[in-house]
């Protein structure tokens, strides 16, 4: 498919360059992130926390899927075609799911406020100051509320993009084992946004990664890492 999103200008967070966004997407390394990290792209759980729901184990009933909000692909004017609020899509692979926060519909890279390319599952807050939200490759995008219920897991894949902590996966010390190249990647956020305010920690691991989510935080993002498992 080749070059996907936009490429957005660098900072530095902590002990990781916030560079490049949005180039080729297809490279597992190279994922970005909202105006953000070289590395990181968002989520699904070993057991796709949060994700659809089909027909139950038993075959008793089929529990009905969530409705969509919005479809995977397309551009979407806030306020009129989409609302404003927080949006979940699950399922992506290859990192060639992108979406873009925009100030306006001109397409040009000033107006970019936040993107992502996205493998496995992506959370995104869509803001009333927002004019454009873009979708594109992505699977349909959910609605989620403010105070998202869930059963919390204590292991998670190490590829699978973006977890909402207390309700995909549950606070504590989380370790990863066997990372190689530099290209495992995590990170702790206080909220959807996906600007560089947003992360609280952030690194990329050679070997064994240990990181502690906290309670307050809101997600933890991981890219290109082995899985993680609950050590305390």
């Amino acid at each position: 498919m080749g070059m996907k999103g936009k490429v957005a200008l660098g900072a530095v967070v902590g002990v990781v360059v916030i560079g490049v966004v949005s180039a080729n997407a297809g490279d597992k390394g190279d994922g970005g992130t909202s105006v953000g990290t070289d590395k990181g792209s968002s989520a699904s759980a070993e057991r796709e926390a949060g994700g659809k729901k089909g027909v139950k184990d038993t075959g008793k009933a089929e529990v009905a899927e969530k409705k969509a909000a919005f479809a995977g692909d397309g551009d979407f004017q806030v306020g009129s075609d989409i609302k404003p609020g927080t949006y979940r899509t699950t399922g992506n692979s290859d990192g060639m799911c992108y979406w873009e926060r925009a100030k306006d519909a001109s397409g040009e890279m000033d107006s970019l406020l936040a993107n992502d390319n996205v493998t496995g599952t992506s959370y995104v807050t869509v803001k009333a100051t927002d004019k454009l939200f873009k979708s594109s490759d992505c699977n349909d995008w959910e609605a989620v509320g403010k105070k998202a219920k869930g059963s919390p897991a204590a292991r998670m894949s190490g590829d699978g993009g973006m977890f909402a902590v207390g309700a995909d996966i549950a606070p504590g010390t989380y370790q990863s084992t066997g990372n190689t190249d530099d290209s495992c990647y995590w990170e702790r956020t206080k909220d959807a946004g996906h600007g560089v305010e947003s992360i609280l920690a952030n690194d990329n691991v050679n070997g064994t990664a240990v990181v502690r989510i906290s309670a307050s935080d809101a997600y933890f993002k991981t890219n290109g890492c082995k899985g993680w498992k609950k050590t305390g």
